[in-house]
């Protein structure tokens, strides 16, 4: 469940009960939850607490694929769901691995999204979008002028920055989902203690201290 509130139909403001009809049909998404692409859809009822910051964040899903963008779809795509990925969000890598398949991604690019640094599937264009990805989630936005250049010898300044901005734009989503523990981020932290048999010494690495002896 979702770490904060979420908003019934009934009380959510005009264009979050537009969008909730287009992804919900006639039920209320609180009570009975889903869509049709299996998420829980909590993404839309816990944003819809903040009205103003709801119809920001739709707006924001328009400009990425508004047909004015300079930027590919396969491109887009791309980065999107590297970003996923990257920062570890079950749910836009989920998401986002079927929008690469509508764009025209192939199964082998799509697997080999994990670990694309090995995989000679991709051509330089989208190596250069994926090394710049890396380099806004994973390093914080610190780009080596290498990783810049290459880019740059493919996409104009304008393709750039609509890049950019949309990369960095989902990685604050699925830091977001993680946070809140949204749609398939509702999930246990994995890095736990494993408990050790009964009996069992308290330091695991006390074996060590014997070595010398």
């Amino acid at each position: 469940m979702p770490r904060i509130r979420e908003v019934a139909r009934d009380d959510a403001h005009k264009r979050a009960q537009v969008l909730y009809s287009m992804l919900f049909g006639d039920r209320d998404p609180v009570q009975s939850p889903g869509t049709e692409t299996g998420s829980p859809g909590n993404w839309w009822t816990v944003t819809a607490l903040v009205p103003d910051m709801f119809d920001h964040i739709v707006d924001g899903f328009a400009f990425y694929r508004d047909p004015k963008r300079k930027l590919s779809p396969v491109l887009r795509e791309l980065a999107q769901t590297r970003v996923g990925y990257a920062r570890g969000s079950r749910f836009v890598y989920s998401q986002h691995v079927k929008a690469c398949r509508n764009v025209g991604l192939s199964e082998e690019q799509i697997e080999a999204l994990r670990g694309w640094s090995v995989a000679n599937c991709f051509s330089s264009a989208e190596r250069a979008v994926l090394a710049y990805t890396d380099c806004l989630v994973l390093e914080g936005g610190r780009v080596p002028d290498a990783v810049f250049d290459a880019l740059r010898a493919h996409l104009s300044d304008e393709e750039i920055l609509e890049l950019t901005y949309i990369a960095c734009t989902y990685d604050m989503h699925a830091t977001m989902s993680r946070a809140l523990r949204l749609e398939f981020d509702d999930v246990d932290d994995p890095i736990t203690e494993v408990p050790a048999p009964d009996g069992a010494a308290t330091d695991a690495m006390a074996v060590v201290d014997d070595l010398d002896e």
